[in-house]
């Protein structure tokens, strides 16, 4: 029998890979709040042109989410589309059900407020600290 371990690491990167192939059609910030895409509403989330299609795309790297806070509408699902770049991470919610384990998505629809976003696989040195802000309007 043979087990794997896989664990956070704050060694070098060795993968020259950009990761341009892996977000292509994912539309890339501009710097002005919008994406290529489609753009932001004034509450930050992403407006396509289709409430079907609304979605936020969080990733995380060896102990920190992509954004310090995410937002969306509440009482409208939205999908959760996460992505462990780097290290193994998982994504939860408190106070929900939700807990995507490594790069996986989750359907939802929340009720107004703040909820805290966390790691939820134990990752290394930086796991404690490996946070974020869900705001719901």
């Amino acid at each position: 029998m043979m087990f794997v371990l896989a664990a956070c690491s704050g060694g070098e990167d060795t993968n020259q890979d950009t990761g341009m192939e892996e977000n292509a059609g994912q539309g890339a910030e501009n710097g002005e709040g919008t994406t290529d895409e489609g753009t932001t509403d004034g509450d930050g989330t992403e407006d396509n042109g289709d409430a079907a299609a609304n979605a936020i795309n969080i990733s995380a790297v060896n102990w920190e989410f992509d954004k310090e806070e995410y937002m969306v509408k509440a009482g409208e699902p939205v999908t959760l589309n996460f992505k462990s770049e780097e290290g193994v991470h998982g994504l939860a919610i408190e106070g929900t059900d939700i807990n995507i384990q490594q790069d996986g998505q989750q359907e939802v629809t929340l009720e107004p407020g703040e909820y805290k976003v966390y790691c939820s696989i134990p990752c290394g040195q930086g796991h404690a600290n490996m946070t974020a802000t869900l705001v719901v309007q």
